[in-house]
């Protein structure tokens, strides 16, 4: 864990000062794959931070055809901000982790070196990125392959010992046993947990999950936050996460150091009960996968993305 804390470290250090982070809650369920008619959350469709121009459409053609394939091919392509220093890449590159779009991010490797996206780079040649960036890039193939699938934010339980890490993984849709199959993108292949291709049930939760089991006295909200940064844990970092998760499943998949709404009052200990219950029902909302409630509830004060960070 030490590797893990010191990413994870740096990563918030430098953008968060002083501030607060995310949300957790995951699971894998058996529930109808959610399309909403006029296909705003049509999940096996792009949103805007998922979008590939035609160029970049061609470019993933050589890819795995499987779900899991498709994220082992996005895992290749990133690279943490601390390992970029570590092998060397210069301080002026570190801005990459902050390029939301997958197109741009796209675009990016591509000035860095013409090798196939399924191919693993070299570690010069892949994007710095956060575990957000490996998430939302395989999102992106795989809703350009038409596979419904989602970026989503939460804590990873296996990483520290009786503690939820600040985390981000993917879901897809797998039609056959009718369920969402959650893959920890990043850590394909590494030792973390077993099954790192399909999460068991309780091994990463969704900000929502991890907000109502703190609301019921079943988790302690001070063991959730972000590994080796001190002021990033407790209640506040749990529903950050969930508002983050929202925008997500409404197909803007933020970056982990963005804030918006109340989150800042919340990290500073200025919210109340009232924030709480609100949390409390986006929560709930997150949990039913019920598409015209979540876009309801996304457009809601303190919940809806400013206009400058949506894309």
């Amino acid at each position: 864990m030490g590797e893990k804390q010191q990413r994870l470290a740096f990563e918030f250090r430098q953008h968060r000062g002083s501030a607060g982070l995310h949300r957790a809650g995951c699971q894998t369920r058996r529930i109808p794959c959610p399309v909403m008619a006029d296909d705003v959350l049509d999940y096996s469709q792009p949103g805007p931070f998922t979008s590939l121009d035609a160029t970049q459409l061609q470019l993933i053609e050589s890819l795995p055809d499987d779900p899991v394939g498709i994220c082992a091919a996005a895992q290749g392509l990133v690279i943490q901000p601390a390992d970029a220093t570590a092998v060397g890449i210069g301080e002026a590159r570190l801005a990459e982790k902050n390029i939301r779009p997958v197109s741009e991010l796209i675009a990016a490797l591509i000035a860095l070196g013409p090798s196939p996206l399924h191919q693993a780079r070299t570690p010069e040649t892949r994007v710095i990125g956060t575990c957000r960036h490996f998430a939302t890039i395989a999102c992106a193939f795989l809703r350009a392959r038409g596979i419904p699938s989602r970026a989503r934010c939460g804590f990873g339980t296996y990483f520290l010992e009786g503690c939820g890490v600040d985390h981000w993984i993917t879901e897809y849709w797998n039609a056959d046993q009718r369920r969402w199959v959650r893959v920890d993108t990043e850590h394909l292949g590494k030792t973390y947990v077993e099954h790192p291709e399909d999460l068991a049930s309780g091994e990463f939760l969704t900000g929502g999950e991890a907000w109502v089991q703190y609301r019921q006295g079943l988790v302690d909200g001070q063991k959730f936050g972000v590994a080796g940064v001190d002021f990033a844990w407790g209640p506040a970092e749990i529903s950050g996460n969930v508002v983050r998760d929202l925008a997500a499943l409404c197909k803007r998949e933020m970056l982990n150091w963005d804030e918006w709404g109340r989150m800042t009052d919340a990290y500073q200990g200025k919210t109340g009960p009232d924030y709480d219950e609100l949390i409390d029902e986006v929560a709930d909302a997150c949990s039913k996968d019920d598409p015209p409630t979540l876009t309801r509830l996304f457009a809601r004060e303190h919940l809806a993305v400013p206009h400058g960070m949506a894309g």
